[in-house]
């Protein structure tokens, strides 16, 4: 007889819907869905030339393991520009989209049994990250009431003294759409030094914010000692296939994390680096357009989902999603998930997705096209009016 070969770590991981709901709409295409984490718009023209040139002069073998220089080069530049961070080449490691970055920089900083904070609601593969990795997962237990914003009282409910090592942050945030504000990261890093953790600053969504404005939590004062940065081409350039992101923190991490990385994926691919570079230095408006489109449909969004019988949203800042409270309906976010996709036929992300306080809330994408929005909102309304 034969062992059971699969190991905890694996088979103890969460089961997530998002695969049930996928095939539910792969098999009914009348199905609209508020769902997608990604944009709808392709990459822009001038990264599709460059992924075109890269295959035709073909630049397929490996790269270093932290990056082609002249990607960091043209990193160390945007950082200084857009995220008031002032960095070195070798403050960088170039990693197959941020998510392979914060994995690589738990392994590289979080030892078993060591609590890593993580926002909830917040970005579903947080916490099982910490979880595979053997870490203690500590929910800092975000409020509706306060719009999701992280506050010192929250910090100090969610640590477990002496066992906990990092906090990870999501700004703008996925599901709730939050921008954290200035005095809310200050917090943050007031709270980091005294406890001394590591921060672990997810930006990827760094481009999509509508009202205010995006703060590097590096960039505050002496943050760049006791952070690390992850970034991502996938929002922000339309790029999700081509997994390419970077992670910024200390040279000796980032030194750590090029020695795991050889272990894992050996380097990000060498024609999605060629192309991230193309879109650092080629034109910006096509991404600009982009982002004045997504501000539309997210006014669009909040106004319909407010106005719907029962519902209630508060008025995201950031990303491209609505995370509107469901609690009038009196069924839990999967089966009020699950009911309006065969009532309604839209299919929309159950808020315990991402956390336990995720509960009561649905998370709705607006990264799909305006009369897409248009028809899922109608038919929701229709639904909702009679429930």
């Amino acid at each position: 007889m034969l062992k059971d070969f699969l190991a905890k770590r694996g088979t103890e991981l969460p089961v997530s819907t998002i695969g049930k709901l996928l095939k539910i709409m792969e098999t009914n295409k009348s199905i609209i869905s508020l769902g997608p984490g990604e944009p709808d718009f392709a990459s822009p023209p001038h990264v599709l030339k460059a992924a075109k040139d890269a295959i035709t002069n073909k630049k397929t073998h490996y790269s270093p393991p932290g990056g082609r220089d002249d990607l960091k080069e043209a990193i160390v530049k945007k950082l200084k520009k857009n995220n008031k961070m002032t960095v070195k080449p070798d403050n960088i490691v170039v990693t197959s989209g941020s998510t392979e970055g914060l994995l690589l920089s738990l392994m590289c900083t979080v030892d078993v049994g060591e609590g890593v904070m993580i926002p909830d609601p917040g970005f579903l593969a947080y916490k099982p990250m910490v979880e595979v990795l053997n870490g203690m997962p500590l929910s800092i237990r975000l409020e509706e009431t306060n719009y999701f914003q992280i506050t010192r009282e929250l910090l100090e409910e969610s640590i477990v003294p002496e066992k906990t090592k990092a906090i990870i942050i999501n700004t703008p945030s996925n599901p709730t759409g939050t921008v954290f504000t200035k005095k809310t990261l200050e917090e943050i890093a007031d709270f980091a030094v005294e406890h001394d953790l590591i921060v672990f600053s997810d930006e990827a969504y760094e481009r999509f914010v509508y009202d205010g404005k995006h703060i590097s939590f590096a960039s505050l004062n002496g943050m760049d000692k006791r952070s690390i940065s992850l970034f991502s081409f996938s929002k922000s350039y339309g790029m999700p296939g081509f997994r390419i992101g970077y992670a910024v923190g200390p040279r000796d991490i980032m030194n750590v994390m090029k020695k795991v990385h050889v272990l894992s994926t050996i380097c990000a691919p060498t024609i999605s680096q060629l192309i991230a570079v193309d879109a650092l230095k080629g034109p910006q408006k096509y991404m600009n357009n982009m982002i004045a489109d997504y501000n539309k449909r997210r006014l669009y969004m909040y106004k319909r989902l407010n106005e719907m019988s029962g519902m209630r949203c508060i008025k995201p800042h950031g990303a491209f999603y609505a995370f509107p409270n469901i609690d009038y309906f009196g069924m839990n976010s999967l089966k009020f998930s699950e009911w309006l996709l065969k009532k309604a036929k839209v299919a929309v992300m159950p808020g315990t997705e991402f956390g336990l306080e995720g509960e009561g809330f649905i998370r709705c994408s607006y990264a799909t096209s305006f009369d897409k929005i248009k028809t899922a909102l109608n038919k929701m309304e229709r639904v909702l009016s009679k429930a």
